[in-house]
């Protein structure tokens, strides 16, 4: 990314929103090195602006020495009028559905081709839970994702039907099944997973509406769905209808 002398802020900011842009799904810690050849940016120039991030907590470096997203990202994130009216109107609901199920209960919505968790409340049973508040997960792998992929635009259901990577040896993987399955998503009103993210864990999610657009998944992970998927896709769906009236 060329300097401009004559204006030397709109370079700076460029820069370093080059940085920060470095940082990916797939590239969650970076060295120096890897941050200045992925942002096209002069060596000396990514150690200065990246040590000024570092300082400010934009940046983050744990003890394995690479640099890694820092947390105030995050929490001027939560800022945007979307996600933190979101997570305000649902936190009483998911509170409700923690409280009953004692479940790992997530609030997620649609990152492009990914699903982005909002919000997390963990569960005391001891079932696996990769996802984390910030964090993108695939969409065809996980419940919230399955719903927010089957209320998608189209154009952005055969992108991620045309590369379905497999997670665990459960994945989806096969473009027909996962289509028969969000179909099924559309017309049932829920979606669920068994160990397609995570073995071990499987999940239960549902749709929230704002009029008639789907801006939101809440869902359940629990070890087993065998017994309790009729009482936690109710418990779900009330809670999703009681976000949707308080957003509207």
């Amino acid at each position: 990314m060329a300097g401009n002398s004559a204006n030397p802020g709109v370079s700076v900011t460029s820069r370093v929103l080059a940085i920060l842009g470095a940082f990916d799904e797939r590239h969650r810690a970076l060295t120096l090195t890897a941050i200045a050849r992925r942002a096209e940016v002069p060596l000396p120039t990514a150690h200065r602006l990246v040590g000024e991030l570092v300082a400010g907590g934009a940046l983050a470096r744990p003890a394995s020495g690479e640099y890694v997203v820092g947390r105030r990202l995050w929490d001027v994130g939560l800022l945007a009028p979307v996600e933190a009216g979101l997570r305000r109107v649902a936190e009483p609901f998911l509170h409700d559905i923690h409280a009953a199920t004692r479940a790992t209960v997530h609030l997620a919505v649609r990152d492009g081709g990914e699903v982005l968790y909002l919000e997390r409340m963990s569960g005391r049973a001891s079932v696996p839970v990769v996802s984390q508040i910030g964090s993108t997960l695939p969409m065809h792998c996980t419940g919230v994702g399955k719903v927010l992929l089957a209320h998608a635009p189209e154009e952005v259901r055969w992108e991620v039907l045309r590369s379905l990577a497999r997670v665990t040896r459960y994945t989806i993987t096969q473009p027909g099944l996962l289509q028969q399955q969000l179909d099924r998503v559309r017309r049932d009103g829920f979606a669920t997973t068994t160990e397609e993210m995570s073995l071990g864990a499987c999940s239960v999610a549902v749709p929230v509406w704002r009029d008639e657009e789907v801006v939101a998944a809440i869902g359940v992970v629990a070890g087993s769905l065998k017994r309790d998927r009729s009482r936690l896709v109710a418990a779900l769906q009330v809670a999703a209808q009681g976000i949707g009236r308080s957003l509207r």
